[in-house]
């Protein structure tokens, strides 16, 4: 940009080769922990498989392929002429008539109203990544055009900076002048960088955003330095830089998730995700679309399943998170998709658990999971435990081993740390029996237990639990029968003066195990 010279550069040029392979690159770069499969050198294989996993329609991926096709012919018959490592076309007529020629052209003008096609195409595909819509860039607070030339070296812009910003924010960027990260960059994305410091000081001072967004964005870039395309994507769109930054300050939690999962910011380029709900279908559909094809090439061993499903989940919650922070979503909202998020991550990750059980006697589990506490009441938060009590009805003589093993693996799934993080807490406290039973009972079992026939009964403070339970999975037949259930147990009739009394002595209970520290 801003280089008239290069603007007959086939490789280099708006719409030139150098913008398909950034396109890739950038997807490759962000999506890469999500589909290992992405993880490819060659810019059509890429494509292909962008395509193939539903992150580029395959329409577009055609017409970059073609696109690249032609324009790497068109380069190398550009060196033939010149017998050297150029990318310009030629000036003189006769040498482009013999490039059309042997491209199979009749004449120059066809040959050039195709190269203009293709260019034209790959820099609105480029543009749509990197800037959502057709506005002018310089028309956005903020947005620049990037020229190395004119932008100060970061060692310089302490010169620049107002004496009255924030003196954390200077000597971030004081230490910042020596830092090996820093000097390691080339010339053009220490400029990029510096470029986005200034706007970030830009911002500061006027109010938009606050001194701890700002420091944190700096320990967000700091350890993503090498990853050259954070900075490219936040330079060319102020508007994904300005969310980041309104993320960063909104609270500790966002700043800690964006530097454990910092892939997760390419949502952010997109407007649409931010008028969009959580679709519990879609979800489930494309995780398992990505099993299957890690089934076809050998690749569904049980480390990448975990992370498929971390990063699917982790990439839900900031979804909803921009959202919330955007003002976009109510409070009940957050907590209905935090919820319906929880609940389908734990019927896709059964499913997957059923399906590695070795000694599995039937193709679909008989198993039921009933929720409590805020999964029970659709009042989850952001990094909320899960209350949840398991319970079957399979008459094989081997059920209950067989589904302990199933809850077993279930548990280790969801709460196991990998490099890509976990996915939740989970408490089975509110079984029968607490922390001393069973993890996984029959529901004639549990029946008994709640409706308080026998010797081994529920408790009040477990009768009261039932008034937020919920069955979230399992067939039909055990979700009525737990709906009759907690019906009885929530309109049984009840002596006041001894609910009383046991309310609170459990009360008394709770306040000394969790006392107020003042």
């Amino acid at each position: 940009a801003g280089r008239p010279e290069r603007a007959n550069d086939v490789k280099m040029s708006r719409g030139g080769i150098r913008e398909i392979e950034f396109t890739v690159q950038l997807l490759q770069v962000v999506r890469g922990g999500q589909f290992p499969e992405l993880r490819t050198r060659r810019t059509v294989d890429a494509l292909a498989r962008l395509a193939h996993a539903g992150l580029m329609r395959q329409d577009t991926a055609d017409a970059l392929e073609r696109a690249y096709d032609f324009l790497r012919r068109v380069e190398h018959r550009i060196q033939y002429l010149d017998d050297q490592q150029t990318h310009v076309l030629p000036t003189r007529d006769d040498d482009l008539a013999w490039i059309a020629q042997t491209l199979g052209y009749s004449n120059c003008c066809f040959f050039l109203h195709d190269l203009d096609a293709h260019r034209e195409l790959v820099a609105g595909e480029f543009d749509r990544l990197l800037g959502g819509n057709n506005e002018c860039k310089g028309c956005i607070r903020g947005a620049t055009a990037f020229d190395i030339s004119t932008t100060p070296a970061l060692e310089d812009l302490l010169e620049h900076l107002s004496s009255q910003w924030p003196k954390q924010f200077r000597a971030r960027l004081q230490l910042w002048r020596t830092h090996p990260r820093v000097l390691a960059l080339r010339d053009e994305s220490r400029a990029r960088l510096s470029q986005l410091v200034q706007r970030t000081a830009l911002w500061l001072s006027e109010g938009s955003v606050t001194e701890e967004a700002a420091l944190r964005i700096m320990d967000w870039i700091e350890p993503l330095l090498r990853r050259e395309t954070y900075l490219a994507l936040l330079l060319e769109r102020p508007q994904v830089h300005q969310r980041l930054l309104r993320l960063l300050g909104a609270a500790k939690w966002p700043a800690r998730y964006l530097l454990l999962h910092p892939g997760v910011i390419d949502e952010l380029a997109s407007d649409a995700m931010l008028h969009e709900r959580f679709d519990a279908a879609a979800y489930s559909q494309e995780l398992n679309a990505r099993l299957t094809s890690l089934q076809i090439t050998g690749e569904d061993d049980e480390e990448t399943c975990l992370n498929l499903l971390r990063r699917a989940h982790h990439a839900e919650v900031f979804r909803t998170l921009a959202r919330d922070v955007e003002g976009v979503l109510s409070v009940e909202q957050v907590a209905d998709d935090l919820s319906s998020l929880a609940e389908t991550t734990l019927a896709i990750s059964l499913a997957w658990c059923w399906q590695r059980l070795k000694n599995k006697h039937r193709e679909q589990p008989q198993l039921a999971i009933i929720a409590y506490g805020k999964l029970g009441g659709k009042e989850l938060g952001y990094g909320s435990d899960l209350d949840i009590v398991f319970v079957y009805e399979d008459a094989h003589e081997q059920a209950s081993e067989v589904y302990a093993l199933l809850v077993r693996k279930l548990i280790t799934w969801l709460t196991v740390k990998t490099s890509e993080g976990d996915l939740f807490e989970i408490d089975t406290a509110l079984r029968p029996n607490g922390n001393s039973g069973m993890l996984v009972t029959s529901f004639a079992a549990y029946a008994r237990y709640q409706q308080q026939r026998g010797s081994n009964t529920a408790w009040t403070w477990e009768h009261q639990a039932m008034t937020r339970a919920r069955f979230i999975l399992g067939g039909e037949s055990l979700h009525q029968q737990f709906e009759k259930i907690r019906e009885g147990v929530i309109t049984a009739p009840r002596d006041s003066e001894l609910l009383r009394s046991e309310i609170t002595t459990m009360r008394n209970k709770v306040r000394s195990a969790h006392p107020i520290k003042g």
